[in-house]
């Protein structure tokens, strides 16, 4: 029993000694910053988004009635003119329909002869006092029915030789044909809704790409923005549009809402087809030639041992010294800083005489690589920290979360800054 004691106090001496010994070996460790220079330069604001390519006008050619195909005139990518012949349905049932009718308006206007002339001879004896009134009205109405029984038959011979004429199915509007759903021999039934039997692209050259933009980036997104994207199958070019709609309909996707951006391509080169997914980004700002800082030296933040250099009042002291005088948009000397969107606000550390020194500023915007900096104690080519290798807490320092941070808050979050 005493053994095991014994074993169990030296494991619990050597794991200490171990601890303590990469304790001091990591303090002892010299740091190094990696740092990056405030430059001037251009910068984008894009949104992404993925959308789908369709031609501007596309029409689908379905039939009015039912019927057999019996003779296809166009295939699959065929140019076709405006009431060309692209199908013909077996018109045998139809025409027969036609020559029933046709008999029938026959058998209607033999009808109306022979009550004109019924009408005729009542109205000569009427004149004579020979029938009784009567009669007479008698005559008049089957006069009058014959009429209205010939008026009837024609209105249905025209009807059923309309739905001949839609057995020779013809094309609407000038395009491709991008899509074929029948052959020769197949039925098609209209019965309930007109089926498709061809979708027609009114012209390949100029072409839409219809994107799915998030509820929090539509606000970004107005007509006239450029837009560039890209293909799977020309994975080295670029494409370029512009935004030329935005749809106020919302598409709810298992709870998350987007909405349609229609952007304008120009495909001359014919490169771009029908269906195509396109990964695109809107460039919803820009700004040249401003003063800006990388991303990296905002989401900053110096390991323990630095921290512990500075002190409450000596952030407060450079805080200060930041806000004294009129800034550039005005606000009284010595008032606090005016505050506006979280995100505008932030803080870097730059290196001056090999140490940290925090500074403070105020940003504009911002894309994945850099920030614009509208105002602070700060100048292109000051070396900023964007990183630290060595020292006890070097995973800290690159990004995880620090017991110190509260004192000095980041500018890579929404309450970052001041």
């Amino acid at each position: 029993m005493n053994k095991k004691w014994i074993w169990i106090a030296v494991a619990v001496a050597v794991v200490l000694g171990v601890g303590v010994f990469w304790l001091a070996n990591g303090k002892n460790e010299k740091l190094t910053f990696r740092t990056a220079k405030i430059d001037r330069g251009d910068i984008a604001v894009v949104i992404s988004a993925t959308g789908t390519l369709q031609a501007v006008t596309t029409v689908q050619v379905g039939s009015q009635v039912s019927g057999t195909i019996a003779k296809l005139y166009a295939d699959f990518n065929s140019r076709v003119k405006e009431g060309q012949l692209l199908a013909q349905l077996d018109p045998t049932f139809l025409q027969a329909t036609v020559n029933e009718q046709r008999a029938n308006v026959d058998r209607a206007c033999a009808q109306v002869n022979e009550a004109q002339r019924n009408y005729q001879r009542t109205a000569d004896l009427f004149a004579k006092a020979l029938v009784s009134q009567a009669d007479m009205d008698a005559a008049t109405t089957n006069l009058e029915a014959a009429k209205a029984n010939l008026a009837q038959a024609r209105a249905a011979l025209q009807r059923v030789e309309v739905n001949l004429r839609y057995a020779t199915i013809k094309a609407p509007i000038s395009g491709v044909v991008i899509s074929r759903n029948v052959d020769v021999g197949q039925t098609v039934a209209a019965s309930l809704q007109a089926p498709t039997l061809f979708t027609i692209a009114q012209d390949l050259r100029k072409m839409q790409v219809q994107a799915s933009v998030d509820e929090a980036d539509i606000g970004s997104v107005i007509v006239g923005q450029p837009v560039t994207f890209r293909v799977d199958a020309y994975p080295e070019l670029t494409f370029k549009g512009v935004v030329s709609q935005i749809r106020l309909a919302p598409v709810v996707t298992q709870g998350v809402v987007t909405y349609t951006v229609i952007i304008d391509v120009d495909n001359s080169d014919l490169k771009l087809m029908p269906g195509m997914t396109a990964t695109v980004s809107i460039q919803v700002a820009s700004k040249e030639n401003l003063l800006r800082v990388p991303v990296q030296a905002l989401r900053f933040t110096p390991p323990p041992e630095v921290l512990e250099t500075f002190t409450p009042d000596t952030t407060g002291g450079e805080r200060r010294r930041m806000w004294q005088g009129r800034a550039e948009g005005g606000r009284p000397e010595g008032g606090p800083p005016r505050m506006g969107n979280p995100e505008e606000r932030g803080r870097i550390w730059v290196l001056k005489d090999g140490k940290p020194v925090p500074k403070f500023i105020r940003r504009g915007i911002q894309n994945s690589t850099h920030a614009e900096i509208v105002r602070g104690d700060v100048q292109e080519g000051d070396e900023v920290i964007v990183g630290v290798t060595g020292g006890a807490q070097t995973q800290m320092a690159s990004g995880q979360t620090n017991p110190f941070a509260p004192r000095f808050p980041t500018g890579g979050g929404r309450r970052g800054g001041f």
